[in-house]
């Protein structure tokens, strides 16, 4: 280990910056962020750092570099275009025995500066010793995504309860496990979204079972999974996947979605197809109320969105009627996601102002759709689960004013790598499906934007009919 990880406290300190350009005002940025005094050492200044002595953020002097500048000073930056000017620096600030930092030059100096992932209070700092500067930086994007940029209010909720916690439940193994449950559950997404006094009632509440021995409580997670390319994931959607005890899930969640949950996890398959269903709603419900009373934490993972078309909205009202703790997590729903892989906008000036999605289950073969509102000019249509449906939605969608030649298309097993799309007209449609066995799960879409898919077109190439 070339450079050991420390983090300074430089709130009350001095730091000299030598140098002007734009390297050295985003060394001031950091330095101002931590709480430093910064000056800046140089004859002129680049924009970047003009405009910081224009803010009065930080003092400049007009000067070349003396020994003499590093009087008074805690700590040291060699920020110039010149290397020699860069290691004179150095050497004086280490014969004075001050820290200083050399840029583009780690072993010059005494120390670095990593690459900060800024969740204040907490922080994270990633390194290479200087060898490698650009995978740090690729590095810090991928941390940055699995860190909620609201996790400092996370932390502040800790640091605001933790001596009440250590008080009150006695032994480290306790406070642990109470810790555990406070970080991977309702509480702290209550307090990263903001509700701050949601989140310290509830603490508070789950101290009093922990004190009394109860470590029981669960709650349930209601996520949309997407419509099938792990990738459109969010990353609360993830996060809540990961720390979930137990997960029932649907049958468009794809296996690669799957493969993301927590390892050690009860995977239940609560799948539904036409006419059969291997766990009834009701029994759904059942399941994620037994589970939570449990004291687990339940991950509901639903295809596309929980509430387009997904059944959610009843599922949360059997878990409040239940008085289980639960919060739900949007997803991409299936319109979106397969229309944007197919180079489909569901909206556009020139070809529709409006979209409406509809599903398309027939009760014996027939349909009560609002037939007359659907078929209204510069209005898109996306019809989910409508494949069985479709010879009747074309029917109907003609004989009340559409145009047999009105384009449609059918996007089966859309974002995932069996992705096909199929385009027709309203007259021919059904005959592309029986030419192509086209399968479900198969979205359809009624409009004059389906003309722009052979223009946009980039995630795969067409099977046209």
């Amino acid at each position: 280990m070339d450079f050991l990880p420390l983090f300074h406290q430089v709130g009350d300190q001095s730091a000299l910056i030598v140098g002007g350009g734009p390297v050295a005002a985003r060394k001031a940025q950091l330095l101002l962020e931590a709480g430093a005094s910064v000056t800046l050492l140089a004859p002129e200044l680049a924009a970047a750092s003009q405009i910081l002595v224009d803010e009065a953020r930080v003092l400049w002097i007009n000067a070349v570099y003396e020994a003499r500048h590093l009087q008074q000073m805690d700590l040291i930056v060699a920020a110039t275009n010149d290397q020699q000017v860069n290691h004179q620096v150095a050497a004086d600030a280490r014969q004075l025995r001050l820290p200083v930092n050399v840029v583009n030059d780690p072993t010059a100096g005494t120390f670095i500066f990593p690459a900060v992932i800024d969740r204040s209070p907490v922080v994270a700092a990633v390194s290479s010793s200087g060898a490698a500067p650009v995978l740090t930086r690729l590095m810090r994007g991928r941390i940055e995504s699995l860190l909620p940029a609201s996790m400092g209010l996370l932390a502040q909720l800790v640091g605001q309860y933790r001596k009440q916690v250590q008080e009150t439940l006695s032994g480290s193994t306790a406070r642990r496990r109470f810790w555990e449950r406070v970080l991977n559950g309702v509480i702290a997404d209550r307090a990263m979204t903001g509700q701050k006094e949601a989140a310290g009632r509830l603490l508070e509440e789950e101290l009093q079972h922990f004190r009394q021995g109860d470590h029981g409580r669960g709650e349930v997670y209601l996520v949309g999974a997407g419509p099938g390319d792990p990738d459109l994931l969010t990353f609360k959607a993830l996060r809540l996947m990961q720390q979930a005890d137990v997960v029932l899930h649907d049958r468009l969640v794809s296996p690669e979605i799957l493969a993301l949950v927590r390892r050690d996890a009860e995977l239940i398959y609560v799948g539904k197809r036409r006419s059969e269903h291997a766990v009834p709603q009701e029994g759904i419900n059942e399941l994620l109320i037994r589970h939570a009373r449990a004291g687990k934490r339940v991950c509901r993972l639903k295809g596309g969105d929980p509430f387009i078309f997904g059944r959610g909205g009843e599922e949360i009202e059997q878990l409040a009627a239940a008085g289980i703790e639960f919060q739900v997590v949007p997803g991409i729903t299936a319109a979106s996601g397969c229309a944007a892989y197919s180079g489909i906008p569901l909206t556009h000036r020139d070809y529709s102002q409006s979209v409406r999605f509809v599903t398309a289950h027939l009760k014996n073969n027939t349909s009560d759709l609002k037939w007359d509102e659907l078929v209204t000019a510069g209005q898109t249509l996306v019809f989910y689960m409508g494949l069985v449906a479709l010879p009747e939605i074309a029917r109907q969608l003609c004989a009340h004013g559409c145009s047999p030649d009105m384009p449609v298309a059918l996007i089966e097993q859309g974002t995932t790598p069996q992705h096909r799309v199929f385009t027709a007209t309203l007259s021919t449609i059904c005959d592309l499906v029986d030419q192509h066995d086209v399968q479900a799960p198969t979205l359809i879409i009624v409009g004059e934007v389906v003309k722009l898919h052979h223009k946009l077109n980039w995630f795969k190439p067409a099977v046209e009919g």
